[in-house]
């Protein structure tokens, strides 16, 4: 969250890790530098749909609703951490960069796994 200050916020996504590894991850995808356009265009989509639902459903009220926002957001981190994969195998994107979504997109599957519960 190094551009917007949170402290005093009473917005509920603010205080989520995932949240901000959320951010981090779509940062990593963006500094992978994905060179084929679907592939950068699916790999930021997704990494931006997967904070947008955290952000979701820290919102919601029923844990059924929280859960299904969660779920989805999941569901973005991997499709994130795949797109990217595939243009490093293909040679469109920064190899260590790519190594470094897998391992944020990992951290972040696995707090997404536990607030789902």
């Amino acid at each position: 969250m190094n551009q917007h200050q949170t402290h005093g916020t009473s917005l509920p996504h603010h205080r989520l890790f995932a949240y901000k590894k959320s951010l981090e991850l779509l940062a990593a995808v963006r500094s992978a530098q994905i060179r084929d356009a679907k592939l950068r265009d699916e790999a930021l989509r997704a990494a931006k749909g997967s904070c947008l639902n955290i952000a979701e459903g820290a919102g919601r009220v029923s844990r059924a609703d929280k859960a299904r926002a969660y779920a989805i957001a999941r569901g973005e981190c991997v499709e994130a951490v795949a797109a990217t994969e595939i243009a490093g195998a293909t040679g469109d994107a920064i190899a260590d960069v790519v190594t470094i979504v897998v391992e944020l997109g990992n951290e972040l599957y696995l707090m997404l796994g536990g607030l789902i519960r």
